[in-house]
């Protein structure tokens, strides 16, 4: 473990309360367990105390129906977490016959939002869950609900890209731009010099995107987005991803990317601002 994993890691202390929602992979919610979280640094924060708390009801009167604690003082290999607190946590191999999920978190001020994609044995996109989290005692507010024209424009991103081995995370810069006429959009990416170029058509709360890797962006509420294959191959490459519009101009997106062996590979934190 890396102290700066570590430090970045301590940005996510607090007493956070929210709700769990679990959702089907079109967005429907399926259920709604409200809870606390509290992440406590001891012993000069050399020490974590974890503890999860989860309700019946939203009022947080009646006792847990669950309480779970854990101490940290030191993390795992698979999560890596970058300057903002924000963090990309996974298995290291997609494996045949078993469960895959990937998590996803951010940290905005007395806000966090955090995203788990879950594939059930037969590598199909089963449930997705969707934590919203204010900190205890702010006036922290929910985001509206995500829309294309919120991401329409042009997008100046720098890319943090992050490597099991926990070396420092690599820097790049990369512009896209978003361009819509009626049902369709149409993404052009660019990175040193070379532009990509990808069509989507708007349906509902979702964007599918075509082409050689076809994805769909599922916009939800908080200023939330998942974009995640609805079927993961074995000995193709796949990616997940979550993003997260903080500010009207101001987004972020975490990334984990696995290859054709079904191994991490690496994960990328994007910031990106509108022009």
């Amino acid at each position: 473990m890396t102290m700066a994993n570590w430090e970045n890691f301590l940005k996510n202390l607090g007493e956070w309360q929210g709700s769990f929602t679990r959702m089907s992979p079109q967005g429907e919610v399926l259920s709604q367990t409200p809870s606390i979280l509290t992440l406590e640094g001891l012993e000069d924060n050399k020490l974590v105390k974890f503890r999860l708390r989860r309700y019946d009801n939203p009022d947080y009167q009646d006792p847990p129906t669950q309480d779970y604690s854990q101490d940290y003082r030191s993390l795992g290999r698979q999560i890596i977490f970058f300057g903002t607190g924000a963090f990309s946590k996974g298995p290291w191999q997609l494996a045949p016959f078993s469960e895959f999920g990937a998590e996803f978190g951010f940290v905005d001020g007395d806000r966090r939002m955090r995203f788990v994609q879950l594939y059930d044995k037969e590598l199909s996109l089963a449930s997705l869950t969707f934590i919203r989290e204010f900190r205890r005692g702010s006036n922290a507010q929910e985001r509206p609900t995500l829309t294309v024209e919120q991401l329409l424009g042009t997008w100046h991103c720098q890319v943090y890209t992050g490597y099991p081995d926990w070396r420092e995370p690599e820097v790049s810069g990369m512009e896209i731009i978003l361009e819509q006429t009626g049902d369709m959009v149409e993404q052009r990416i660019t990175v040193e010099g070379k532009t990509s170029v990808t069509q989507g058509k708007v349906i509902g709360n979702q964007i599918n995107f075509l082409g050689s890797h076809p994805s769909n962006v599922l916009l939800l509420p908080d200023g939330a987005s998942s974009c995640t294959p609805d079927r993961l191959q074995l000995g193709q490459p796949f990616f997940g991803e979550v993003g997260w519009l903080v500010r009207p101009n101001k987004r972020q997106r975490l990334i984990r990317y696995y290859d054709n062996r079904g191994a991490w590979t690496h994960s990328a934190f994007v910031v990106e601002y509108r022009q």
